[in-house]
Formats: C-alpha cells, structure tokens, sequence
C-alpha cells in the first residue's frame, strides 16, 4: 500500500480564470432584477401571489442575507402593479349604538372626499341652523305659540280667581306655586284673623277653600298638559325649521354620492340627528358667541355641557368621517413590510385622549393597522419579529382565518377589560402574507402549531448555495454590476468579479458552488469601493477586494492571533516537529459571529489491560458533546472489526484506553476529530511514534473509512498559521478526507506556501493511509494465514492487542489458582 501523495497547489482552490469573463467592468453590463439561483423560491412567490382562496399565504425560509426580502419585493410589487386599487375604509358614528362605529367602505380616493364634504357640512349646518333660528319667521311662529299658550293659561287663571273672589277667597302666588286663601274686603286674612271670624263663616270658607283647591289642582294638570303640548309644538317648530334649513345640503352630498348605499345611509342618520339635537346645536354656537346669547340658548347649553361631563363638546364630531385607509393618489395593490408586528401594529389600535382628568375616546380615534393597509394587496413579516410580540401571532392567525380585521387591544382580546371600550365594526380582509425566516423557525411552526400549514400552504425555500457555471458567473457578474451601480459604487473590473466569486465558493465550502449570501457580498463591494476611493481608482480592482478581506478577518482576527500568540509561546503545548507516541495533532474550528477560525488541539490516549473499553474522558466530565461521544464509541467498533477476529489475537480485546483533548477546557462537539482519536489509540496500542508536524481532521466509520467533515479551510489555515509562528520546515502539512478536496478554497499564503513545498495538504480515504504518514511505516494487510506484517502499522498493533490478551490470561490464570487455594 502507497503513501498517499500530497494534493499540488492547483487542487488546493479553483481560480476564476480572468479570460471567462468577457467585459472590462462591470459598467459594461446591463442591469437585473433577477435573483440568481433562486428560481425555485421565486417560482413558489409567483404562484402565492396569483392563486386565488384562502390559506395560499408564503412563508420564505433561509439563512439572512440570500435576497428573500429582495425577492419578495420584486414578485409582489410586479404583482401588485397588475392588481387594480382597493378601496378606502372609513370609521363614521353609529347613532343607534354609539360604542360600535360602523365601517364604510368606498372606491379608492373617495374616503378623503367624504370626510372633506362633511367637514364642510358641519360647518354650513352651523350656519344654516342659526340663520332659520333666528329668522323673523320662525320668531314669529314661536311667539305666536307661546302667547296662545300664555293667553290660554291667564284666562284659566283669571276665570278661576273670579269664582274664587265671588266666594271671599283669592288665588295666591307663593314661592312654592299657587294657593287658595281667604280674603276680607279684598285682603289675604292671617291665621289669627281667620280664626276671630264666627265659626259659620270659617266653616263656609274652609268649604269654599276645599271646591276652589280641587279646581287648582284640575287647572294645574290642564296647564302641565298646556305646556307639554306647547314644548311638542316647539320641537315640532323646530324640527321643521332644521329640516328645511339642512334639507338642501344634505340633498347636495347625496347626489354628489350617489350608489354609495352605506353613505346614503349614514347620510340619512346624520339628518335625522340633526334634527334631532338642533336645540344643542343652536345651544353650542350660542356658548360660542356672546352677542347670540339668550336665556332659552343658555339653559340648553347648560343641560348639554352637563350632559356631557360639564365641558362644551363639538356637537359636529360625530358626523365627522376617520378615514382609515385612504387609497387616494395609489396607482396599484399595496405592498407594505411591516417592520414592528405588535398586535397594536398590526390591526390597528383606539387611541384616548385626556379631558377633565379622565381618558375618552370616540370613532375618530380609531387608528389602523398594517393589516388595513395592506388590505387587498400584499403584506411583509418577519416571522421571528412577529412571533417575540405578545400575542401579535394570534391575532394575525385570527385574521387570516376569519378573514377580517377586528380592532381590539390585547385586553378585550383577553377579556380582561371592565371599562366601556368602543367595538369596531370589523372590516373583511383579502390579502396576502408573506412571513420572512429561517428554515428552524419555519419546521417549528410545522410541529407545534396545527393552524400554520392551513394559513400558510406555499414554502419558498431559498438556496444557500448554487452551482458554480459559467452561466452563473456571468448572472453574478451582472448582479454586482447591478449592485454597486444602484448602491452608488464604482464599477468593478473582471478581475475583482473573478475574486469575488473565488470568495463566494469560499464562503460555500465548495470549487463547484457559490453562496447566495448577496447581503455579504454587498456589504464587501462597499469596503473594496472605500479602499479604490482612497487609491483614486476608477473602479473597483481585485487588490481592493483582496485588502477588504483581509481586513476582515483583521477585525475578527483577535481571538485567533491570541490563541496562535499562546501556541508560539508554548502556553498552549502543540508540537510541530518531531514523534511522539499516542499524541497527535487534530484540529476544530470555532466560530464567533460571522467570523470562524481553526486551531490544533493536542489528543493523547493510553492504553492498559481492561475489558475492550475506549473511555472518552470528555464524555465523563460532561464535556463531550452526543456527536462526539457517538464519535469514540465508533473506534471500539473499529478494533473490534480489524483486531477482534480470526488471526494472532484470537481473543476478545483486552483493553482500556483513554483519549482526551489535553488543555481543552470547553464542550467539545463534532465527531470531526475521530479520525485523529483513531490514530492516537493505534500509536498507543502499537507503541508507533507519529509525526508531530502533521495535523489531521476527518471523522472515520467502524470500517475504517475516512469521512468527510465541515470547516477544512478553516482547520487547514489553523495549523498552517501555528506552524508559520515557529517556522515552516517544509515537512508540516495536514491530513484531510479525500471527499473533502472539492471543498477546499484556501487563502493564497497557504497555497503559495504548498506551491513552494513549504507545506502540504494530503488527502486520505482511509485510516490506514494517514498512519502510513503519520508513522512512515506500511499499513500492512492479512495474508493467507490472517497475518499482518510484524513490522507493519496494523502488525504492531496486533502485537499490542496480543501482548495486552496474554497479561490479562495470566493474571486471570493467577486468579483462578490463587481461589483454588483460598478453597
């Protein structure tokens, strides 16, 4: 079996070759909208935004930055663009239930029209009620019922004091109203008077006194009787006078809304109460001007103001019109991306205003919500800012499945309000949603809520990666031409497109792929476009974009250069040279934000007579993470495949090892370094030096086949940066899976260093093969008779297993003769 060789510097990153792209910059290009690589995500916004029913909401699912919102954006407006203006919704007073405004709804610019024209109605009605009630005429015929009324009930009262007076009795006015009493010569007799008369006379007079009071009374009804139908004919007077006077304006605002039964309506309601509460109209405008003011005008609008909590309302306000969603001026469907989804936010709230130390509030302080205006078009939500707000996720499921929007806060929503609370008329809903999130979000609200499949049927699943083709490095070309022309950039050259995608299929892990992460890749055209700025460049050149880079990793570089300053140092012990038994040099990855970085970690393991068992030290002290664990326990099956069978051992392993990552004082997670946990427990069964100056990652099945793993670039650049510090030999290099080779896209110091055989980069298959180069030795295979080489890899650790297998016979043999004894 050959050593496997190392990979040349070719293989180690896929350049983009400048030839393959065909213009100088990028300003020779023509701008797109399109989203490249995401054809199947744009696909399923197109077919939510057309279909028809309900339910067909979108959610778009993917990591941040890959152009979801971007995408969304393009497909709903160009959808919206062909959807014809929704209508205007307005809040108007409901005379017969006042704590429930009604919703009219009217064609699109029509609701500002409305409001305007009864704005000015109000101010006309103001002025025509007090011209009719100030007319000669209505004065007139006014005056002419109370002076018959007046003349009616002085001749009652003149006709009763006759007949009083012919019986020596007189009709008195008294603070208290009238009274009967007796007279003498034509003078009210007192008490004491009354009672000097001859008993006779006082008997007579108390009889006369009886008859005239009981007339009184009888008058006194006939009166109340006179001046209630008085007051009917006066509201009568009144009402007829309004009617005429509101009549014509009122006629004017419904031909001008003609076909517009719920204004026709609401028209008809304000007329009628408007006639209705004339007298507290006339009253207010009264209050308003001092010269008006009359007695009659004063006591009404002192019953007015005290029925309305002692102030002076408008008595106009509830024939005003809250417009809530005014379409006026909108050439399509809304688009509306809602970016604070509370429930408030979302379908709208009832503001309260102070007065007299108390809050109220009436129809007109009905304000909307993202959902109204929306309504009939498309809405945008971020799925996690929506579901952090309490109780924001509810009401938009509540929403869509009802299909209307019902203004209510969270405490009506809970039934946890006792005060009055005006109750909107709720308003129908036609709209589509669509969420924003990542692809756990979304899987969550598949399992744990039932109702989120039913309102949300279409799943655009965005790539976070696409296929590295020419075509699609002429899309991505054109896209940052795009780019940097509508963010203000200067254009780029071939050569910085060609870095840009080399970085981009660095940031998939892969030659053939390239990540869909636009929102990163614009944020590093702006940071090269600063440095050409400050070279005076004309466009943007591939050392710009190489310097933004670097300086990237710069300013995400402090963690890693004092982890490299503590190699150097031997803080932490990494060897890189020489051999060492049962200690090799693996290597992990850790990411810290956007930022990740590779370091060595030295494993170790030793091995003495057991039971067969690999005991993950990391495991015992609750460091180890299930992967990992899964990892180790792999590597028993492993010796016990390759060792436990036919051949010299012929016994089960009698064994117990340990592995640990030495100075490793964190969770450890992965099962990436089971390859390099297998190497070190066979260095330390054997008893074979391996190399120091070597790392290696991959994780390893009970087969002994290497597999592949994540973060190569990361873990390469690792070791090779700790070597850098102390000096490369030219023999330093890391071990790699096979399978990984076409993910490698190392940074050019580490390339140059391979292509000056400074360093190396080997990729393995097997176990076999990295411990052929790890040790220099053979790996060795059984012969005929289910031997290894003696002097092979897999020979010297069957010697250890065997000579492991004998100890433990004689000590067993020992056991058993030293209880024959005891016996």
């Amino acid at each position: 079996m050959g050593h496997a060789r190392p990979l040349p510097a070719g293989a180690l990153v896929r350049t983009c070759p400048r030839g393959s792209l065909r213009f100088r910059t990028t300003a020779d290009l023509p701008e797109t909208d399109r989203i490249v690589g995401q054809e199947r995500a744009v696909e399923a916004i197109d077919l939510a935004a057309r279909i028809a029913g309900p339910g067909f909401n979108v959610f778009a699912l993917g990591p941040p930055g890959i152009g979801k919102m971007t995408a969304l954006r393009h497909a709903l407006e160009r959808q919206a663009a062909a959807t014809p203006v929704p209508d205007d919704w307005c809040y108007v007073h409901d005379f017969a239930d006042p704590q429930r405004p009604r919703a009219l709804r009217l064609p699109a610019g029509m609701g500002p029209s409305l409001r305007d024209a009864m704005a000015q109605l109000c101010v006309e009605l103001q002025g025509a009620i007090v011209a009719a009630f100030e007319s000669d005429a209505y004065r007139a015929r006014r005056t002419e019922l109370e002076e018959e009324a007046e003349h009616h009930r002085e001749a009652a009262i003149h006709a009763l004091e006759a007949e009083a007076t012919a019986v020596g009795l007189a009709i008195v006015r008294t603070p208290i109203g009238l009274a009967v009493a007796p007279t003498r010569e034509g003078k009210v007799l007192d008490p004491d008077a009354f009672h000097a008369l001859p008993s006779e006379e006082q008997e007579r007079l108390r009889t006369a006194m009886e008859g005239i009071g009981a007339r009184l009374e009888t008058l006194l009804r006939e009166l109340a009787t006179t001046q209630r139908t008085l007051r009917h004919a006066v509201r009568e007077l009144d009402a007829e006078v309004t009617r005429a006077a509101v009549r014509h304006l009122v006629d004017d605002l419904r031909a001008r809304f003609s076909g517009q039964e719920g204004v026709i309506a609401f028209l008809d309601a304000v007329e009628a109460d408007v006639t209705e509460h004339a007298p507290e109209i006339l009253a207010v405008a009264a209050g308003q001007d001092g010269e008006r003011s009359d007695r009659g005008a004063s006591q009404a609008l002192a019953a007015f103001a005290a029925a309305n909590g002692g102030a002076l309302p408008d008595p106009f306000r509830r024939y005003r019109v809250n417009v809530l969603v005014d379409r006026d001026g909108a050439t399509c469907a809304p688009f509306v991306v809602e970016d604070h989804p509370s429930v408030a936010n979302l379908v709208g709230r009832v503001e309260h205003a102070a007065h007299l130390g108390t809050l109220v509030t009436d129809f007109t302080l009905i304000r909307a919500g993202s959902l109204h205006r929306a309504n009939g078009g498309y809405l945008v939500i971020d799925a996690e800012k929506l579901l952090t707000q309490p109780y924001a996720w509810e009401a938009l499921k509540r929403a869509l499945r009802t299909r209307e929007v019902r203004v209510e806060s969270v405490g009506q929503t809970l039934g946890l309000m006792t005060t009055v609370a005006l109750e909107p008329q709720p308003i129908p809903l036609e709209l589509k949603v669509a969420l924003t999130g990542d692809r756990r979000l979304y899987y969550l609200l598949c399992a744990y809520d039932p109702e989120f499949l039913q309102l949300f049927k279409v799943q655009a699943d965005f790539e976070d990666e696409i296929p590295r083709t020419p075509e699609t490095i002429d899309a991505y070309a054109t896209l940052m031409g795009t780019l940097a022309r509508r963010s203000g950039l200067r254009p780029l050259t071939a050569e910085a497109v060609a870095r840009a995608v080399e970085h981009l299929s660095r940031v998939a892990e892969d030659q053939a792929r390239l990540s869909t992460q636009v929102g990163r890749l614009l944020d590093l055209l702006r940071e090269a476009d600063l440095l050409a700025g400050g070279a005076g460049k004309a466009a943007i050149g591939a050392p710009e974009v190489a310097a933004a880079l670097a300086a990237r990793r710069r300013r995400a570089g402090r963690i890693s250069e004092a982890i490299r300053e503590q190699l150097a140092r031997g803080v932490v012990r990494i060897e890189t040279t020489g051999e060492v038994v049962g200690q090799v040099n693996a290597l992990s990855v850790i990411q810290l934000g956007d930022a990740a970085f590779g370091h060595p970690s030295r494993v170790t393991a030793s091995v003495r007579m057991g039971r067969g068992e690999v005991v993950d030290i990391e495991r015992e002290v609750e460091l180890g993470g299930p992967i990992h664990s899964k990892g180790v326990l792999i590597l028993s099956g492993f010796l016990g495949d390759r060792f436990g069978g036919p051949g010299r051992l012929g016994a089960p392993l009698a064994l117990t090892a340990s592995l640990v990552f030495e100075q490793s004082y964190g969770g450890i997670e992965g099962d990436s370094a089971s390859l390099a946990e297998l190497c070190t427990l066979l260095s330390a069964i054997g008893r074979l030096p391996v190399r120091q100056d070597v790392a290696l990652t991959g994780s390893v099945d009970q087969r002994g086949q290497v597999q592949a793993i994540g973060g190569v670039n990361e873990k390469i650049e690792g070791f090779f940066d700790a070597c850098s510090e102390r000096g490369l030999t030219g023999t330093q290099g890391v071990l790699i899976p096979a399978a990984n080779v076409q993910h490698l896209m190392l940074d050019e110091r580490v390339v140059r260093a391979c292509r000056e055989r400074r360093f190396r980069v080997w990729p393995v298959a097997t176990v076999d093969e990295a411990m052929e180069i790890l040790t220099g030795r053979s790996a060795g295979e059984r012969d005929a008779d289910g031997f290894f080489p003696s002097r092979s890899v897999n020979g010297h650790v069957e010697n250890g297993l065997q000579a492991l297998a004998e100890a433990a016979r004689i000590v067993s043999a020992q056991t058993l003769i030293e209880n024959a004894v005891i016996k």
